[in-house]
């Protein structure tokens, strides 16, 4: 009989041990998961902000390969000069230049 008591405190120390185990396993889970400085919402916060830098970073990457592309265009003298023209309006000394506003007209 000493052998079963021994074996039913034993079998009771166990279940109010497992119990505490479950609760600090459910609290540290809870912890890393939303309390902690590096939790899953701050990595996951942190992953978006990530992924929106390099779309930025893929964008700026083609703009500068345009404005490149331009560059090498405008070396050339008449490629500078038609530019010149198209955008910003400029003109020989002896032309007379009509501009036409297309939006205007439909």
């Amino acid at each position: 009989m000493a052998l079963k008591d021994i074996l039913n405190s034993f079998k009771r120390k166990n279940k109010s041990y497992t119990i505490s185990y479950i609760a600090i396993a459910f609290l540290f889970t809870i912890w890393i998961l939303f309390l902690d400085s590096n939790s899953w919402l701050t990595q996951r916060e942190l992953d978006s902000e990530i992924e929106k830098l390099e779309q930025q970073k893929n964008k700026l990457r083609k703009a500068i390969i345009k404005d490149q592309y331009t560059i090498d265009q405008l070396e050339n003298l008449d490629s500078l000069e038609r530019f010149a023209r198209e955008h910003y309006g400029h003109k020989k000394d002896n032309e007379t230049l009509f501009l036409i506003d297309t939006d205007s007209i439909k």
